[in-house]
């Protein structure tokens, strides 16, 4: 439902908090090209940018990774894929809203049922586009919360909304990767709903928020020159 303009205010206000280089990936989309699809390319992506860093003006050694909702579970999976795969591992990871399970019986799922501008039928939508079978939806990449260790990942930054059934399974994979002494930085910002990150120019929460993202990577791009140089 959504591509690259549609989440444009995000990178650019990643852009201005954290004076950094931003590069916004589109990717194949369901239900033309299902799981493992937007992994892949997200993978590819990664990778891309890691090799052909220093023509964008970055820096291959301070790379991070971010997203919102499904990007957000696509930034966490490449994370997990490149310390698996003996990949350049990201600096930090942003995860706005990520999705990080498939199950949608969550108190978020249950507090937020009709929630707008995401609910629990819009979720089984989504899913049902997305997946090609039951075996898809236990597959790690879909539900993180899945992954048996999360050790040795960058620190992350994890950022949910109240109104937003994906609540309570962002706060989960927060608070596994905690449990596997992965610093995180979490924050729960009220009485806002799915997909406000971007909308800076009218809510106060989602310039906290775009703060707290530059704050943060300000602070990973830093650590990562000084161990670097």
């Amino acid at each position: 439902l959504a591509d690259l303009d549609t989440y444009d205010a995000s990178p650019r206000a990643i852009v201005d908090a954290a004076s950094c280089v931003v590069v916004s990936c589109d990717y194949r989309q369901a239900p033309e090209h299902k799981f493992p699809a937007s992994h892949e390319d997200a993978w590819a992506a990664y990778t891309w940018v890691v090799k052909n860093c220093a023509s964008l003006k970055g820096d291959a050694s301070r790379i991070a990774v971010a997203g919102e909702s499904a990007g957000g579970n696509l930034a966490a999976a490449v994370a997990v894929m490149a310390r698996d795969g003996g990949q350049t591992l990201p600096l930090h990871q942003v995860l706005i809203y990520p999705v990080t399970s498939a199950d949608m019986n969550t108190p978020s799922y249950e507090e937020n049922a009709q929630a707008k501008p995401l609910n629990r039928a819009m979720m089984k939508w989504f899913f049902d586009k997305e997946l090609r079978g039951p075996e898809d939806a236990a597959d790690w990449k879909i539900s993180l919360l899945k992954v048996p260790n999360l050790k040795g990942l960058p620190p992350a930054t994890v950022i949910t909304a109240q109104i937003d059934p994906l609540r309570s399974e962002g706060k989960a994979y927060a608070d596994k990767l905690k449990e596997a002494g992965v610093p995180v930085t979490y924050r729960n910002f009220d009485g806002v709903t799915h997909e406000f990150f971007g909308m800076g120019a009218v809510l106060p929460e989602a310039k906290a928020a775009q703060a707290l993202v530059g704050t943060e990577l300000k602070k990973a791009f830093s650590q990562g020159k000084k161990d670097n140089y």
